[in-house]
């Protein structure tokens, strides 16, 4: 149908439109500031909302919204996606613009941090003291 809705009896599931991630970026592929070294925002970005945009939620629109409600919590910019169904690139834009209106604050990780073989080495350390819930018995 025009609206973009499917006509009744067809099967909704199918390839995501391309026009609505489109809109909802007005027209943008890629944030207007760029992260560290010209690259867009790592997925591992951590996004909290300020109190200013906890605040002013009735007054974004609808994704924005979503995304200032969601990072109540710090989030990173791939959960943040996953949990509202966005796409990756529209998210890191949404953030950026949502970071220079002061609705949210950025953590962007350490990249030379990332690429510690020590820091892999101690989170795989980490996973596996975790118990393992399946082998325990009430």
């Amino acid at each position: 149908m025009a609206d973009g809705t499917p006509p009744p009896g067809e099967n909704p599931v199918g390839p995501a439109s391309a026009v609505r991630p489109f809109l909802v970026t007005a027209g943008r592929v890629a944030p207007g500031a760029p992260g560290p070294g010209g690259a867009a925002m790592p997925v591992e970005t951590q996004v909290v909302a300020t109190a200013d945009g906890l605040a002013e939620l009735a007054q974004l629109s609808f994704e924005q919204h979503d995304i200032v409600a969601a990072c109540r919590r710090p989030q990173s910019i791939a959960e943040i996606a996953a949990r509202l169904r966005l796409h990756l690139n529209v998210v890191r834009i949404l953030a950026e613009d949502l970071r220079e209106e002061g609705r949210l604050t950025v953590h962007v990780p350490d990249s030379a941090a990332t690429h510690d073989a020590s820091v892999l080495r101690r989170v795989i350390d980490g996973l596996r003291a975790i118990p393992d819930s399946g082998k325990v018995h009430p």
